[in-house]
């Protein structure tokens, strides 16, 4: 995009105030549409005062602007779906929430006329987004080191200690992943996750250890987060599960949804989201076994809520077996330190070359520590 010179005056018809930005789109005329419903009225020099409705106001600079403009036509009518949920299928890497939010914001509009996320896509409909500047991240660079198990000038895959937070949250505004990639990376990161998870193409659990993909540029992120939600990424994990499992193998299809009455919980509930874990046992000990879990899709908590679902949940995890976990200490003697869960291998199509990536991460040594006391070592 180039600046063409001047200030757009536009303004709403809605709501009648006059704003004024830096034009960024070639091509504008008086009468175009512009983000936020609002109507192209004229250019100005930046300073000038100028009438609008009976009113005199000055022209000033947001610089909050749009960057680039995506144009989707709808080519078949969908009665049944909602725009937010079709958006989000034709932009993998951004959350639902992030659509939801530029729709609010005017940033979404259908045929010109603003959008409402409840809209059924209807065919010929010509949806124009207009994706916002990425602003500087919010979080802070740290010279935190970090375990960089592969890394080029389009991605890294990181083997992620537990106990680290991979983005800032509440009470996490520092000492993150985030905040280490900022320095390891120099700033070199997508920006389609946001100001707050500069970079992050997948997440693991705060105590979860093991390999987590991050694009340095918004093609890496856009091309990994596509293979994510078509199921192409191979997300294989090894996972130490209390009690005595009935078979070498299974699969568990469960939907996941948030806890009923335990908002920061998730729970296999009929009408959520489909989930599909498979696993195999590698060791077998008389309280605990050792497995190889495969992610099929990639529900907050899956595997940690499946294995609860069969009555096997993770050893360590106070959340979701408590119950299990305290007897499994009162058998064997043993405290876990975390949930017993790594992520162990991660396999996808490298964006920029088309070529397999397969990436490990060898299992820690606490986890280690955990099968010597258990018995499960092989």
């Amino acid at each position: 995009m180039v600046v063409i010179g001047g200030i757009v005056v536009a303004g709403s018809f809605r709501n009648p105030h006059v704003v004024a930005l830096e034009l960024h789109t070639p091509g504008l005329i008086p009468g175009s549409w512009l983000p936020g419903g609002l109507i192209l009225l004229a250019l100005m020099p930046t300073g000038c005062q100028f009438e609008f409705e009976g009113n005199t106001f000055s022209a000033l600079i947001i610089h909050d602007m749009v960057e680039k403009i995506e144009t989707v036509i709808i080519s078949q009518s969908l009665p049944l779906e909602r725009l937010d949920t079709y958006l989000r299928c034709r932009f993998p890497a951004v959350s639902r929430g992030t659509i939801q939010r530029l729709i609010d914001e005017g940033a979404i509009l259908i045929d010109g006329q603003q959008a409402k996320a409840t809209h059924h896509p209807r065919a010929g409909e010509v949806v124009t987004v207009h994706w916002p500047q990425p602003r500087t991240a919010e979080a802070l660079p740290e010279d935190i080191p970090l375990d960089a198990l592969f890394e080029d000038e389009h991605l890294l895959v990181i083997n992620k200690e537990s106990g680290v937070v991979v983005h800032p949250s509440a009470g996490h505004d520092e000492h993150t992943l985030v905040n280490a990639l900022l320095h390891h990376c120099q700033g070199q990161l997508s920006g389609i996750g946001g100001v707050a998870r500069p970079g992050i193409v997948h997440r693991l659990d705060k105590d979860t250890s093991g390999c987590l993909v991050v694009a340095k540029t918004d093609s890496a992120h856009q091309a990994l987060a596509s293979q994510l939600a078509n199921r192409k990424m191979e997300k294989i994990y090894n996972a130490l599960v209390c009690g005595v499992l009935c078979q070498k193998a299974g699969e568990v299809q469960a939907a996941i949804a948030r806890h009923p009455t335990h908002r920061k919980r998730m729970a296999t509930v009929d009408g959520g989201r489909d989930a599909w874990t498979s696993y195999r046992l590698v060791t077998q000990a008389a309280a605990a076994a050792f497995v190889e879990a495969t992610l099929h899709t990639g529900r907050t908590h899956q595997i940690r809520v499946h294995f609860q679902h069969i009555g096997h949940p993770v050893v360590g995890d106070d959340v979701y077996g408590r119950r299990q976990n305290q007897r499994l200490v009162e058998l064997t003697r043993y405290e876990a330190p975390r949930q017993m869960l790594h992520a162990r291998r991660i396999s996808f199509l490298h964006p920029a070359t088309g070529r397999q990536l397969t990436v490990e991460a060898p299992v820690p040594s606490d986890m280690n520590s955990a099968l010597e006391a258990l018995h499960l070592k092989e």
